[in-house]
């Protein structure tokens, strides 16, 4: 397995990452807990999950199962943002929802802090200097290691490291955004805005939802995420996409 330094932090992340968006929905927890068992002895050390995961249940079977496996070497990253409760504060990116979400999730990971800890997507109602703030007094708790975000424009990026540095607080050291052979609508402006600023970039979809896995018969989703879930992962599978997907996964079999 190959390593790699996350941004300007110090932290070091295997080329490939494991995302749990599956897990326990609707990848069942016994074989949700085999796919990270393989995933962790073939080298990968970060586990990339989030709040509204299975309405927090991922985040609960990746803590059970690292602590099965003895592995308090692995990294965790999770995030927050959707609503993760009934609650007028239970969802955002104000310093009231996010404290919240952070005591949850360490809860529901039984860790005494978080890796990197990300914001699923901007929160444009709340100012972005309070959750920066929110974060950095986070870090300072040692709650919270590094931070990040997800899904962020390169303006936003951009502006948040800014921020970070004017205030002299914790600044992103990751964005997290779709990309793949499908999708590549951030090599245009956040990739160059990241490598400017030295943030890290990890890839969300970079299967393109299966597609590019040869998944999918056209026409049709079979038993896939985006045929039990729907919503955006139904949304984002086309048939074109498919139709490019099959050809690339061909090749992929034929080279090995």
């Amino acid at each position: 397995m190959q390593f790699r330094p996350l941004g300007s932090s110090g932290l070091r992340i295997s080329a490939l990452v494991l995302g749990s968006d599956n897990f326990t929905n609707p990848t069942p927890a016994d074989e949700s807990e085999r796919i990270i068992a393989a995933a962790l002895d073939a080298g990968i050390n970060l586990i990339d999950t989030a709040n509204s995961y299975a309405a927090g249940a991922a985040e609960e079977l990746i803590g059970a199962t690292l602590r099965k496996l003895g592995r308090d070497d692995v990294l965790v990253a999770t995030k927050f943002h959707y609503p993760f409760g009934p609650g007028v504060h239970d969802r955002g990116n104000s310093r009231q929802a996010i404290v919240r979400a952070c005591e949850g999730s360490l809860r529901r990971l039984g860790r005494d802090h978080i890796d990197l800890y990300q914001s699923h997507r901007p929160d444009m109602s709340v100012p972005l200097e309070e959750t920066l703030r929110a974060l950095d007094d986070l870090v300072r708790a040692g709650k919270v290691r590094h931070i990040g975000s997800s899904t962020a424009p390169s303006w936003h990026v951009a502006t948040s490291v800014m921020t970070s540095e004017r205030l002299g607080i914790a600044r992103i050291v990751s964005e997290q955004s779709p990309y793949n052979l499908l999708d590549r609508r951030i090599e245009n402006e956040l990739l160059p805005a990241c490598a400017a600023h030295g943030v890290g970039v990890m890839a969300w979809s970079p299967l393109a939802m299966g597609m590019l896995a040869g998944r999918y018969e056209q026409g049709r989703a079979g038993d896939t995420r985006a045929a039990v879930r729907g919503g955006i992962y139904a949304e984002r599978v086309t048939d074109a996409g498919i139709g490019v997907g099959n050809a690339f996964a061909a090749l992929a079999r034929q080279y090995g």
